[in-house]
């Protein structure tokens, strides 16, 4: 199953156009990016990604990020959460929507649910410095309610441009907001566990699991996550293969 790159946006969202982020990025001295791939140099420019490697770069998006106000969260937040970990990672963590402790800390998955996170990655043969984790939103959304179609619209040029740089070769969606997101679909999480997804035009395999905060109230279905962490690490295992 591929899934292109989506739009979540609403007729009413304030989401960026392809245009304006260009304009915006490259104000910001971040260049167009040159695939260390090949086998990526057909991915689609139209869609106005801007990929480039470099501290630079990665610093300049931050700084970009950190000043969004194209959606209502930046009136709430404490700080954004852009992201951390090795930017050059095979595996990408794809989690929801940043809660609290994450918008004081200003970083993903801390508090309990970071913990079991780093659990499941050491369980799976990593560390969390090894992976890079991210979030669909990089605001907090007040009492950490379910984020809105347009507020998923306004954040999605940031994530895009951070896989298009780390060209991860598996993404791990964790929850459900994240496979919805990433996924374009509606499908229970229960569902979409044990079968191998795509995301964009560079077909990047993704794995859908249960968000940690999930199995910190239902530590019972910790066995089905290790059960998927298996899965990905097979589907990762054969992509390495060719």
């Amino acid at each position: 199953m591929r899934v292109p790159t989506r739009n979540w946006a609403m007729s009413d969202s304030p989401a960026m156009s392809n245009a304006s982020r260009h304009e915006y990025l490259q104000a910001l001295g971040i260049q167009r990016w040159v695939p260390r791939d090949a086998s990526m140099a057909d991915a689609d420019t139209e869609e106005g990604v801007e990929t480039c490697a470099g501290q630079q770069s990665w610093e300049a998006l931050e700084l970009a990020v950190s000043g969004c106000t194209k959606c209502e969260l930046h009136t709430s937040r404490t700080q954004t959460v852009f992201g951390t970990g090795d930017r050059q990672a095979d595996w990408m963590i794809i989690g929801e929507a940043p809660g609290a402790d994450e918008d004081r800390q200003g970083e993903p998955f801390v508090g309990r649910a970071g913990l079991l996170l780093n659990e499941m990655l050491f369980a799976a043969g990593y560390q969390r410095a090894e992976v890079y984790i991210a979030n669909i939103l990089k605001c907090r959304p007040p009492s950490n309610r379910d984020p809105s179609a347009g507020e998923m619209a306004c954040c999605e040029p940031w994530l895009q441009q951070q896989i298009a740089w780390i060209q991860p070769k598996l993404i791990l969606a964790v929850g459900r907001i994240a496979a919805h997101g990433l996924l374009q679909t509606t499908t229970p999480v229960g569902r979409l566990r044990g079968s191998v997804h795509h995301y964009g035009e560079a077909e990047i395999p993704l794995i859908v699991t249960y968000h940690p905060a999930y199995l910190v109230r239902s530590p019972l279905e910790k066995r089905k996550v290790w059960e998927d962490l298996q899965f990905a690490q097979s589907v990762y295992k054969q992509r390495l293969a060719g």
